[in-house]
């Protein structure tokens, strides 16, 4: 797990990376400047309960391969689920919050995944965890308002205005950030249907 010294602002963006992509560099990218983050910690999975892990490349294949797409210094590539055996986000975000008393995070994920985030385990126990930071992916931007989470959590999105204060923001806290899109799927790039 990286090391955040107390009061720092953290950005959690977990994935399998299955493969990494400009896109994600680009979520990450958002992510920093309009959460005005001191770090993202980048973490690879080992694999995703939701999705066919016989199409799951290496854990350290996917690993090197974020890394060679990070050119931030601020930005921490990560696999250290792989350690624990940790399968679950919320088991991870628990572990995490224990571990980092005093640090700030929020919850980094692309607008694509909200459709399925009421399919994570515990996904209700995430949201009430760290605030959620929405980036916006093509073909999701109106489809997120019609999600479970964005209508159980209605009450607690907050104007992305106010995005650089989301990860000092106590919990149940979202934003949905807009910005620059990458039309680039992990899915796509496998299917080798990616333009």
């Amino acid at each position: 797990m990286p090391f955040a010294l107390k009061g720092m602002t953290v950005g959690l963006f977990g994935g399998s990376f299955n493969p990494p992509h400009a896109g994600h560099a680009l979520v990450a990218e958002i992510a920093l400047r309009r959460l005005k983050l001191d770090q993202l910690w980048w973490i690879v999975t080992p694999g995703n309960p939701l999705k066919d892990v016989t199409q799951l490349a290496p854990l350290a294949e996917r690993l090197s391969m974020c890394e060679a797409l990070v050119h931030d210094p601020r930005i921490k590539v990560t696999a250290f689920e792989a350690a624990y055996a940790i399968s679950y986000t919320a088991d991870t975000l628990a572990m995490i919050k224990a571990r980092n008393p005093g640090v700030h995070f929020v919850w980094i994920m692309g607008a694509d995944n909200l459709a399925d985030f009421h399919r994570w385990q515990r996904w209700q126990t995430i949201a009430l965890t760290f605030p959620i930071a929405v980036i916006d992916r093509p073909g999701s931007t109106l489809a997120f308002l019609s999600s479970r989470m964005a209508k159980t959590f209605d009450h607690a999105r907050i104007d992305e205005t106010d995005a650089p204060k989301l990860a000092r923001t106590k919990a149940p806290a979202w934003t949905f950030i807009h910005g620059p899109r990458s039309l680039l799927s992990s899915t796509a790039i496998r299917n080798g249907t990616a333009k």
